[in-house]
């Protein structure tokens, strides 16, 4: 099936489920959620806008797996609401299957069955399903299409996951960390597929550790911590919030932080991992002259120095800690 009978599907899948193409593709309203006395998901509330590449970010155990379960309908809200397409992920699931595709963290893929053969499976429920050879040389499988599951690497899986959430021309898509153990041609490969998609109308919602990912194709980033979303913009006015220009350190862990923030041109300094460092200013001439002199005078030596403006990575680290989670 060519690009644009795909598009047309989509289109098609949405006038016929009563869905208009200008509605919010998810909606989340005050969603709280909670396994006995621990609340994993607390008031969150977003939008994901039709067509658009939506992150959604946060450290283990932020909320965000229930957040998305609950938005494929394998959960129910505590409290509050969320809409997907227009329709109760759980109450009118029927209507909403055929109009979204899951790509799960965790594959779950017939260990028995080659990669043509799950795909074939998976296509037998959809109406219209891709073409599954052209489906398979898409996603880089054409040569192990005869290869029981079970043989696939990792990468190849993942691969195989993405294609089955793919098979029956969703209109949105969930990807769960979409290029975990992937080969970095697998991921840069996987990234066109997730920019054809947004080309096509489809909508994303994307889950990812990998910062530079969701920098990259994301319209939007969501991030959330502790079940409450602590941050929602677009990547680029996202890293604005820091607005001075940071300068970046490797260096051996522990240093002081205070005298950093005390040199006359910082104005804030933090270990925001293990010997890496970040400094704001708005005089980097003058604090890279004061920073070298202190490491001098300090007997210290830096492996890595960057001048920039802030990344995603440095902001989601400032928003949620460097701490590691369970």
């Amino acid at each position: 099936m060519s690009a644009n009978q795909q598009t047309t599907t989509q289109k098609a899948n949405l006038q016929a489920h009563g869905t208009r193409a200008n509605d919010e593709a998810i909606v989340v309203d005050n969603f709280s959620k909670s396994y006995g006395s621990h609340r994993v998901v607390d008031q969150l509330h977003f939008t994901v806008h039709r067509g658009e590449v939506f992150a959604l970010l946060g450290p283990n155990g932020a909320g965000k797996t229930t957040t998305v379960e609950t938005l494929e309908g394998y959960r129910r809200p505590d409290q509050g609401s969320v809409r997907v397409l227009g329709r109760d992920p759980i109450r009118e699931a029927q209507s909403l299957k055929p109009l979204i595709g899951v790509m799960l963290q965790q594959d779950g893929l017939y260990p028995a069955l080659t990669a043509r053969e799950i795909l074939r499976l998976y296509a037998g429920y959809f109406r219209e399903p891709q073409n599954i050879d052209a489906l398979l040389e898409c996603v880089g499988l054409s040569a192990a299409a005869r290869t029981r599951c079970r043989r696939l690497s990792g990468g190849q899986k993942r691969r195989l996951a993405l294609a089955v959430a793919l098979v029956g021309n969703p209109s949105l898509v969930f990807l769960d960390e979409p290029t975990a153990g992937m080969d970095p041609q697998a991921r840069l490969a996987t990234w066109e597929i997730i920019r054809d998609l947004k080309q096509r109308g489809a909508t994303v919602l994307l889950t990812t550790h990998l910062m530079d990912e969701a920098e990259r194709l994301a319209d939007r980033v969501a991030i959330i911590d502790h079940g409450r979303l602590v941050a929602l913009d677009t990547p680029s006015q996202m890293m604005g919030v820091q607005n001075a220009i940071t300068v970046r350190f490797v260096a051996p862990s522990g240093l002081d932080c205070t005298q950093l923030a005390a040199l006359p041109a910082a104005q804030w300094a933090e270990e925001i991992r293990p010997g890496s460092y970040l400094i704001e200013t708005e005089a980097v001439p003058a604090l890279l002259a004061e920073l070298t002199a202190w490491l001098r005078d300090n007997n210290i030596t830096l492996s890595e120095l960057h001048v920039g403006h802030g990344s995603l990575e440095d902001l989601f680290l400032r928003l949620t800690g460097a701490e590691v989670r369970e």
